[in-house]
Formats: structure tokens, sequence, C-alpha cells
């Protein structure tokens, strides 16, 4: 903005200069002509010089601009004796006012050089006038009509700048929480990819691991090492494109009679996004792997097309099928590694299956613009785009501009009023003689205080003004236009008596801020028409008096329209421009705070991880541990068991607790474990730290038991308590320490008994809520 205004500053100067100066010599003697023109053309040297410092601003020392700046007003202010009368007052105050006026915007950072320059234009102002009217005291109406141009502009500025600042103050909080919205969302997007690999990854091979002896275990040893590469990898930040039809091409068979035979069929080269490309191909190898767990045939057909920007695949099998509602909500293979893993890409997946009739599933990847409108995650691809940033620049641009436009509303309303009633209300007091008829004039300034009055009360309470009001407004300062040209003689139009002619336009902008310019500028060609068809009715006027209009008519009208369309610029440039620059700043703000959040919560997965899940991978992968001693297939079993209540986690139920105690169990049930799960007290809210560390034991003793146990939650009003008899615990000390060193991830004051008896073992673990301030729990 600033920039922009030290632009028009220059521009409306040098313009002013250029118009002014040359109606100036126009009114004057052909005698004085060439030594007037001796100061002015190097005024308009000076503002060549000024204009060409705004493309190379490196060249020019801020001292040298300052110079310029005042050589303008000191050249133009010697001119006024040399061309004299009042061609020359009228001209030199024009071009004085507009540069003293524009040197608080050129100068609007350093307001002590725009001051100092204001107060030589006064000086130059008094010098001149007393130069051309020797023995006269100088006119101190325009020196106050100066000094009250320089308030103004400065007020103007200053209202303004609050409220841009204002608005990017509301835009930086407004991002700032759209930032943590969208980052949370990309962490839940990662979180879920991440779980889902897990999932078919770690989880399932220590799972396969854990149901028994006796088969052929030749595809574990890079399994496990596939998994453990798998969980080490940085998920979510993939970049770039990948061909689906060559993944495809590698989803893995398995091994001896777990190899499920693919008759696959591709069309097409099937380029795509490696997010989505990843998300299908993973979902098919979990597919694949459902096929030879629970379809009983080991046979598979895989087509693939091109459809649209997108891609369809398909994945057929004639085994057993299923009922996919029966399949319940803690099974994440479906749920989670099929179906969610594509929701969170932007695509979708389905599972068709009846019980007898096999099973079809289907991924479908919609193209870039259907899965930039996904819902929460879909943007995720590489380091995540910000969802909605068309909508959030948009809503930037609305904001800055909305700021910006009051601002500059309440500056041309403060505008308007200061001059109606300070120098108008001068001028229509000091020459009612004048006015034929005089109460027509008093009319016409009452009406104009009216309009403003309506105008402001719209604008300071935050309402825009309604077309009919507007409407009304218009004509209204429109007719009091025609009213004072037609009631004032036509010799004094633009003159001292004519006080509507300066402040008619400012009414009209301040009723036009918001509209395109070209609207404001029919409505002063018609202000300006109506007094021109006063003069001319009363006689064609001398070039000297034309050029008096002419000076008077630029000053004022056309300082007014250079506003209106500096006002557009502001509204139609600068703020689309300001708010693209914050949408950039703020994604590129976004992507790293989801980088860096990824990469921390990636690491803190990764060693919650290293004391379990890892040294088991590392050695089944290296051949270290045997898949045949019972002892690992139990470590197998309760690292399976945490994994289960990690997937469960995440799951919106009533009572979580309850939820994460069921997926352990359930993991025990396919071990061949009869477990019964009793509840008693009425369940309450328990932070999810504290899960961890109560259902942990649990899944510990499940995972190592052989028959039966039984699981216990009891619900007070201020402990929690959960515990589990096991009859048949394989007990260990190594894992114990393990359990206690896992247990140790957070300072969750959590305490867990553990008394053995013969072969059976309890483990009691229980949690004293924290009692509110001034809440007695005893």
């Amino acid at each position: 903005m600033i920039l922009a205004l030290e632009r028009f500053g220059v521009w409306l100067r040098s313009t002013v200069v250029c118009l002014c100066g040359a109606l100036g010599v126009v009114s004057a003697d052909v005698a004085d002509i060439p030594l007037a023109m001796s100061l002015l053309v190097p005024a308009l040297l000076a503002c060549g010089v000024r204009l060409y410092a705004l493309r190379r601003p490196c060249l020019f020392p801020l001292a040298l601009l300052w110079a310029l700046d005042a050589a303008v007003v000191v050249l133009t202010g010697l001119s006024q004796p040399v061309i004299g009368g009042d061609g020359a007052n009228v001209m030199v105050e024009a071009i004085v006012g507009i540069s003293v006026i524009t040197f608080q915007y050129e100068w609007a950072t350093r307001p002590v050089a725009a001051a100092a320059l204001a107060a030589l234009g006064a000086v130059v102002f008094v010098l001149g006038d007393a130069l051309s009217s020797p023995g006269h005291s100088p006119d101190l109406i325009p020196l106050v009509r100066l000094l009250i141009q320089v308030g103004l502009s400065r007020a103007a500025y200053l209202i303004v700048r609050a409220l841009a600042r204002a608005a990017d103050q509301s835009a930086a909080a407004r991002a700032a929480a759209r930032r943590e919205a969208d980052v949370a969302a990309a962490r839940r997007a990662t979180e879920r990819e991440y779980l889902a690999t897990l999932h078919d990854t770690a989880s399932a091979t220590l799972l396969m691991v854990s149901q028994g002896d006796g088969r052929d275990w030749s595809w574990l040893p890079p399994r496990a090492r596939q998994d453990l590469e798998a969980l080490s990898a940085m998920p979510g930040f993939e970049t770039g494109s990948v061909d689906l039809g060559a993944l495809l091409g590698c989803v893995p068979e398995g091994e001896g009679q777990a190899r499920v035979r693919l008759k696959t069929h591709i069309d097409g080269p099937l380029a795509m996004p490696s997010s989505p490309g990843l998300a299908i191909f993973n979902g098919v190898r979990e597919a694949v792997t459902n096929v030879a767990r629970h379809a009983g045939v080991r046979e598979a057909e895989l087509r693939a097309w091109p459809e649209g920007d997108g891609a369809v695949v398909e994945l057929s099998d004639a085994g057993r099928g299923f009922d996919p509602q029966s399949v319940p909500a803690r099974r994440r293979g479906i749920s989670g590694s099929i179906i969610g893993r594509m929701h969170a890409v932007g695509g979708s997946a389905t599972v068709t299956s009846h019980p007898g009739t096999g099973t079809h599933v289907q991924w479908r990847w919609h193209g870039r613009a259907q899965a930039s409108q996904a819902g929460d995650g879909a943007h995720v691809t590489g380091v995540p785009r910000p969802p909605g940033t068309q909508a959030q620049h948009t809503a930037v641009v609305r904001l800055i501009r909305g700021r910006l436009l009051y601002g500059t509303q309440l500056a041309v309303l403060l505008i308007s009023l200061v001059w109606q009633f300070t120098m108008s209300l001068r001028q229509l007091t000091a020459y009612q003689d004048v006015y034929d008829p005089a109460w027509a004039q008093t009319a016409a300034f009452v009406c104009l205080a009216a309009v403003a009055a309506t105008g402001g009360a719209y604008l300071l309470r935050g309402r825009q003004i309604p077309p009919r009001a507007r409407g009304w407004s218009l004509g209204s300062v429109l007719a009091v236009s025609a009213v004072c040209a037609f009631t004032l003689p036509p010799e004094r139009l633009t003159g001292a008596a004519d006080w509507a002619f300066a402040v008619v336009g400012w009414h009209a902008l301040f009723l036009l801020a918001d509209l395109r310019v070209r609207v404001f500028a029919a409505f002063l060609g018609a202000h300006v028409g109506l007094n021109a068809t006063a003069v001319f009715l009363s006689g064609a006027p001398t070039a000297a008096e034309s050029a008096t209009m002419g000076i008077s008519a630029i000053s004022n009208c056309g300082f007014q329209l250079s506003v209106g369309v500096l006002m557009t610029h502001l509204l139609h440039g600068t703020a689309p421009a300001a708010g693209t620059a914050t949408a950039r700043e703020e994604e590129l703000r976004t992507r790293e705070r989801i980088h860096e959040d990824m990469q921390r919560d990636h690491k803190e997965r990764y060693r919650a991880l290293t004391a379990t899940t890892v040294p088991l991978l590392v050695g089944l992968g290296h051949g270290v541990l045997s898949p045949h001693d019972e002892e690992v297939r139990l470590r197998c079993g309760v690292e399976a068991a945490r994994m289960r209540r990690l997937f469960a986690e995440g799951d919106a139920v009533l009572d979580p607790l309850l939820n994460e105690l069921r997926a352990c169990v359930e993991v025990a049930e396919h071990q061949g474990v009869t477990v019964s799960l009793a509840v008693r007290g009425r369940p309450g809210e328990v932070p999810v730290e504290v899960r961890r560390e109560l259902v942990d034991p649990v899944a510990v003793i499940l995972g190592r038991t052989r028959s039966t146990a039984r699981v216990t939650v009891v619900w007070t009003p201020r402990t929690v308590r959960v515990s589990v008899v096991s009859e048949d615990c394989a007990d260990d000390r190594d894992t114990d320490e393990t359990a206690q060193a896992h247990g140790r991830a957070t300072d969750v004051k959590v305490t867990v008994t553990r008394t053995t008896r013969g072969g059976s073992v309890w483990v009691d673990a229980g949690w004293i809520r924290p009692a509110a301030p001034g809440v007695d729990l005893t």
C-alpha cells in the first residue's frame, strides 16, 4: 500500500504541475511567458526525474528526492509574481495545494520530511503572494485552506493505514486458526495411513507368527525386513507421480501354500500422483492377503483401467465370500487399509461380497479436480497442500478489501465533513449577498450535510448503504450541484463564492467508493457539465477565464477523480495482490508446520515401537529369533495385542477404554484363548495416556495366556481399575520388565500390582482421578 501511495503522489503532482502550469502560461501576458517558462520548465524536469526515480529508486538518495520535491514548490511559487493576476494565484494555489497533499503520501513513512515540505510549500505560497501584491497584506484564507488540506491528507492516510493493519492482524489471526486446523487434519490423515501401514505389515506378520507352529516359515525373514523398512519410512512424504500399472505388477502373491495367483489385466498407462497410487497398491496388497487367509481359493483376477483423469482398479475372487456388514468395527483390514486409506487421498473403495458368491473389491480415484474437494485428509500428497486454498485466498482478499473500503470511506467522509463545515461554510456565509436566491444555496448546504449524516450513520454501524438510499443521496448531491451552479453568477463559478464545487465530489466519492471508478467519473462529468452549462449560457468566457476555471476543475475534480482511481487500485489491485501474498505465505507456513509435526510424530511412533516391536522384526528378519520358539510366538502375540489396542484408540465410541480392551481380547481369542470380560460401575472419561497405561498390562497377560483369562473393569467415582486373571500365563521376567519399560513412556500416575499363585497370574492396574478444585471426592 505504501508503494502504491508513493506512486500515486508522484504521478498526481507531476500531472497537475504539467496541466495547471500550461493553463497558467495561457492566462499570462505574452511578455511574461519566457520568464514563467524558465521557472515552470525546471519544475517539470524535477517532476520527470522524480518519476524516473520510481523505476530506479536505488540510484537516487533520499536527500536528492526531497530536494526535487522542494524544487517543484519553490519554482512554482516564484512563478506567481511573474505571471500575475488571478490566473497565477489559482495556478500556484492548485499546484502547491496538490503538492503538499501528495507529500503526505510520498513521504508517508517519514512524516518529518513530509511536514517540512508542507511547511516549505506554505512559506513559498505566502512569499509568492507577497511578491505579486507588494504593499498588501497576504491573504490568509488560501494559507488556512492549505493547512487544512495537509491535515486532512495526513489524517486520511493514518485512518487507511490503521484499518489496513487491523485487516492484516485479523487475517493473520484467521490464518493461524486455519493453520492449526490444517495441521491437525494432516496429522490425522497421516496417522490413519500409519496405522493402516502398521496393520498391513508388522501387525499382520506378528499375528501370523503368534498363531502357531507347523508351517513353512521361509517367507518370514524377507517379510519381517520389509515390515521394518515400511515402519521406518516417513509416511505421508511421498512426492511426484507413479505408474499405477507398474505398481500393480509388483503386488506380492505370497509364498508356498499361501500364494494367490493373480490374473492381471491393465489397460494403458496409469500415471497418477504417488499418494493415491501407493494407497491403491497397499490396498490391493491387503486385499490379496485377505484372499489367501479367508477366501479358500488360490486365484484372483486383478483389472485396472483409466477413467477420465483418474483410474479404476478391481480385484475379484470366486471364494467363499462373506457379509461385509457383519465384520466388526475393530477389524481394520477393510475399514482402515482398504476403504479408509482411499478416503484419505480423495478416492473411494467399495467391497461387495455375499456368502458363497466370492468377493469383489473396487478402488476408484477420481482425478485431481475431484480429489481436491474430498473430505478430511484428502489433500495429503507429499507435504500436504492446505485444503480450500482458493477459498481461503478469496476470504483473505474479501477481508482486506472490506477493511480498505471501510478506511477509505471513513477518510473521504472526514474530508467531506471537515471541508464542508470549515471552508465551504465560511464561503456560504461570506457571500450570501451574491447568491440569487440565497435560501437555495443554504438549502443545498443543509441537503449535502443530511446526505453525509445518512451515509455516515450506515458506515459507523458497519453496514453498507442500501441501493435505494444511495440512489436518493446521489440524486440529492447532483441536485445540489445544479442548484449552486444556476443560483450563482457565472463569473463567480469555481471562484471564492462557489462553496459547492470543491466539496460535492467528495460526497459522491463517499457514496460510490465500493463501485468501479467509471461510475464516479460519470458523476464528476455530470457535475462539471452542469457548471460548464451555467457558464456558457451567459456567454463564452475569455481564454484567461477558461484557463482559471480549468485549473480549478483540475485541482478539485481532477484530484477527486485521481483519489477514486487510487481507491479502485487499492480495492481491486492491491487487496487481491496482498491476499495472494498472504495466502501464499500462509500456505508455506502451513506446509512447514505440517512437515515438522509429521516428522516429529513419526519419530515418536518409531520410538514407541523401538523397545518392543522393532527387536522382534529385526530378530525374525535376520534369523536370530525363530518362529518355532514358543517364547517368540508369545512375544509376537503380546505385540499384536498392543497394536490392535493402538488401532482402536481413535475410534469414536462411548467407552474408549472398553473398546481398546475388547481389541486386545479379540487378538487373544484368535489364539484360542477363552476370555470373559466384565464391567462394573458407570463408565467415565479417561485420558488417552491413562488408557494406554491401564490396558497395556492386560495386553501383555492376554498375549501370554494359553487357555482362559478373565478381564474386569471397575468404575468408581474416584478410581478406575482394570484387572486380568490368567489361569495359565507363560510367565517371564524379561517380558515383565519390557512391559514396565513400555509403561514409562508417559508420567501418568497408574499403579500396577502383579500377583502370582501357582500357574495363575493376577495383574491389577488402577488410576485415581485428580480432584477438581473445591470438589471433595471422599
